[in-house]
């Protein structure tokens, strides 16, 4: 955190006393040229809400399992889907908090808006298996994979 007071005109009053006061300095706020950085309600907030879903993937012997911490979502708010065969793809929408006229936020730190990941599924997947969990704000998607069959070794007898 930075204590250098907001004297760029964002109309904040800060207090060197109260650390809820004090923010940290971005030199290009409200810089006149860039609408996404002036406008919060702009494509800035949907990308950071699309940088903001981590998803982990690994594979055991059975099924590849991926998982993504989406908190406050509820399953309803998430949709997977499976494309053009072997094509995962994960999106939702985290929405806004209402804001009523006479509140005053401090800080401003979920990201809010849509988000979209994909994921291209190896060969040897099941496709039509795929099961889909969410616990505790946790999306586990698990894809079993196909057993790989061994190749028939047939002994050969030599003659002669």
């Amino acid at each position: 955190m930075s204590i250098i007071p907001s004297i760029f005109g964002t109309g904040r009053k800060t207090n060197v006393f109260d650390p809820f006061s004090l923010d940290i300095w971005d030199p290009f706020q409200g810089f006149p040229f860039d609408s996404a950085v002036a406008n919060p309600n702009s494509l800035a907030s949907d990308t950071s809400a699309f940088a903001a879903a981590r998803f982990d993937w690994k594979e055991t012997p059975e099924a590849h399992v991926i998982k993504a911490d989406l908190p406050g979502l509820k399953k309803e708010e998430v949709k997977v889907e499976v494309e053009d065969g072997r094509v995962l793809q994960v999106s939702g929408e985290r929405s806004r908090e209402n804001e009523e006229k006479n509140d005053q936020w401090h800080r401003v730190e979920r990201s809010s808006g849509k988000f979209m990941r994909r994921f291209g599924l190896p060969e040897n997947v099941k496709i039509d298996q795929v099961k889909a969990t969410m616990e505790n704000g946790v999306l586990t998607i698990t894809v079993p994979k196909e057993e790989v069959k061994k190749p028939e070794v047939k002994a050969i007898d030599i003659s002669g």
